[in-house]
This record gives structure tokens, sequence and C-alpha cells, in this order.
């Protein structure tokens, strides 16, 4: 057993659990946290996808019954089935242009510069939206939003392709 290599794997564990349910983009911390501890290459990135897969399971897992009362639902709420036009409406934009660019992305943007570049960016893109234009909450809840807003959504989420960017919505 390589104690080395489980000490990368605990650390960059840590980095995904403490990452991924912030507001921050937790593929850009493992990209730096793994250029820090020299784990890349083809290894680490079967590792991210390893770890990622947990994270989303758990979001899954958390969501199962507002999910089960969606599907259960589609024949007969009309709040179920604009829930699921909105959620695939906002699929959309990351979905087009993710097919689009999807191997320039990954061949110039997954490596440590540009993601501490977006993280830098977007912090301050970030501070300038809170000290400058004060934004007010105009959709308070899922159910409440229009394809527009689901669209917006969509848009803002698209910006996540680039590691390190966090979209804030």
């Amino acid at each position: 057993m390589d104690l080395v290599l489980l000490a990368k794997a605990l650390v960059l564990g840590v980095v995904e659990g403490l990452t991924e349910f912030l507001p921050i983009s937790s593929t850009g911390h493992l990209i730096l946290a793994g250029e820090l501890l020299g784990f890349n290459g083809d290894k680490a990135k079967v590792f991210e996808i390893v770890i990622q897969t947990g994270a989303m399971l758990a979001i899954v897992w958390e969501y199962r019954m507002k999910f089960w009362r969606v599907a259960a639902g589609l024949t007969g709420e009309p709040a179920a089935r604009r829930f699921v036009a909105n959620l695939v409406v906002a699929f959309v934009p990351a979905a087009v242009l993710g097919l689009a660019f999807g191997k320039l992305i990954k061949s110039y943007l997954f490596r440590p510069v540009p993601v501490a570049l977006a993280f830098i960016v977007g912090g301050l893109i970030i501070l300038w939206v809170e000290r400058s234009l004060r934004p007010r909450v105009r959709v308070e809840r899922v159910e409440d939003m229009t394809w527009r807003d689901a669209l917006k959504v969509g848009f803002a989420q698209a910006l996540a392709l680039i590691p390190g960017a966090t979209p804030i919505t």
C-alpha cells in the first residue's frame, strides 16, 4: 500500500468534501490541490471523477423525495410539469456550449493558471456585484420560476464549464 498516494487521496477527499456544497468551484480546488500535491495525470482524473460522482449521488439522495414527487405529479400537476420544463430550459445552454467547446475547455482551462485566474476574476466580480449592484431576490422558490428565469440560470450555470468559475444564481 502506497501511503503517500493514500495521503494525497485523503487531502483531495477533504478538499472535495469542503468545497462541493459551498458556492465555490470544487473542480477548480481539486485541480489546484492536485497540482500542489503533484497528483495529476490519468490517475488523478479518474480519482476526481469518482469522488465527484459520490457528491452527485449525495445530491440525488438528498433530493430524492422532491424528484419522486415531481415524477409522480407529471401527469396531473402543472407545477411538476413546469419544474421539469424549467429544468430542461436551464440545462440547454450548458449542454450546447459544453458540446461545442468541451475539447477546447478541457485542453486549455483545466490547468492551474486558468483556474487561479478564474478564482480571482470571479471573486472580484462577486465583490463588485455585492457592493455596487445590491441584487434583490426576485424569485424566492424554484416553483415560482418562469422559463426566462430558468434560461438565465442556465446561462449563468454555463460559466461552471470553466473550472474555478463560480456562477452565483
